[in-house]
């Protein structure tokens, strides 16, 4: 930086320094612009003291992040997937970190009220978001106006790990293989109802998914997150809902639900005898979930490198391998530039389903 402002002073110095004429009694004579080269190595050299000390405040304010609590922000509300996967990470990296990361659940308008706010907000570290499939690879194309590009608009920190969708129905419903339910549907046109965690998010877009891929027709019922759809699943006010291993999984084990398949390619270790959607008839159906952290754009990198760090860190704990691993996430930890790389290939995938759906928001 102080190399460029130097020449580029120098090169001033050609053009404003060259000669100035002066007249006396003596006659004319031509003197060097001293004056001009003057000034203009003087604001080089302030300009070089300014670009070095705010590179010494960054690298110092890195060095001693993070000196007071962090909000990591949830675009969902209370008791889904974002939530679980969210609050062990963030309890972890407190820990790392010495410092408090405080959860903050923003629903709305399938995780966008959230993501927004934190694409707005100050870069500096502070306020971070859980980010999610939904979130940065379907909103983009789903809605007309999401408020933020998921390319532009943040710093990644990295991936957490991902989590297929389950496909589960009450108890009290007749079909208890993917063919029985799709053979129920065709014959029951339009009154199969399905739950969602809201319009738009990656249960509603997977029901979509699965309805078209069966030819059948289903009714979308949204909810503002995952754990009130399940709360009316359970209650039999809906038949059947999508929703994230992590979220159901508990309720399966103790038989308030019933697991028709998983929406990934390979069966989750975490309900080894639930089959895929893939092998239940409809071959090379995948929705799988992935999460991760994100920063708003401009943050400083050593910022981001540091909370990488812690990342992969809490990632790597028994504890949080446990925790995870019980609600059927696979961690996958990584460097910002991977996750980055990643963004940008799963925004590519879901854009073609929503288009393919023919669905979008306001």
């Amino acid at each position: 930086m102080c190399g460029l402002l130097r020449h580029l002073a120098s090169r001033n110095d050609e053009k404003a320094a060259d000669v100035v004429s002066f007249e006396d009694d003596a006659g004319k004579e031509e003197r060097p612009n001293t004056k001009g080269s003057l000034k203009m190595r003087i604001r080089a050299i302030w300009l070089c003291a300014v670009a070095i000390m705010s590179g010494a405040v960054v690298d110092a304010r890195a060095q001693t992040f993070p000196t007071r609590t962090i909000t990591l922000v949830i675009p969902f509300a209370p008791g889904g997937s974002n939530s679980i996967v969210g609050r062990v990470i963030a309890d972890k990296m407190s820990q790392l970190l010495g410092e408090n990361i405080v959860v903050d659940n923003r629903p709305g308008a399938g995780g966008t009220v959230g993501t927004r706010a934190v694409a707005k907000s100050y870069p500096d570290g502070y306020t971070i978001l859980l980010s999610f499939t939904g979130t940065l690879a379907i909103a983009p194309s789903l809605y007309r106006n999401a408020g933020y590009d998921p390319r532009k608009d943040f710093a990644p920190i990295g991936l957490i790990g991902n989590a297929p969708n389950s496909l589960v129905v009450h108890p009290s419903f007749p079909a208890r293989t993917v063919a029985e339910l799709v053979a129920y549907a065709r014959a029951n046109p339009g009154k199969v109802n399905f739950g969602s965690a809201g319009a738009g998010t990656v249960s509603h877009i997977t029901g979509e998914y699965f309805a078209r891929s069966a030819g059948i027709t289903l009714v979308h019922i949204p909810y503002k997150g995952t754990g009130p759809a399940l709360t009316d699943l359970l209650g039999g006010h809906i038949p059947m809902a999508f929703a994230p291993i992590p979220a159901s999984h508990a309720n399966v084990s103790a038989g308030m639900l019933r697991a028709l398949a998983v929406t990934s390619t390979r069966r989750s270790s975490l309900l080894p005898d639930v089959p895929t959607v893939s092998e239940s008839g409809l071959p090379g159906f995948d929705a799988s979930l992935y999460y991760g952290l994100v920063a708003p754009a401009g943050t400083p990198q050593p910022v981001i490198d540091k909370l990488n760090k812690t990342l992969r860190a809490a990632l790597a704990s028994d504890e949080v391998k446990k925790q995870l691993g019980l609600d059927g996430t696979e961690i996958m930890p990584g460097t910002p530039e991977d996750y980055a790389a990643f963004i940008d290939k799963d925004e590519k995938k879901w854009s073609q389903l929503v288009k393919a759906s023919g669905v979008e928001q306001e």
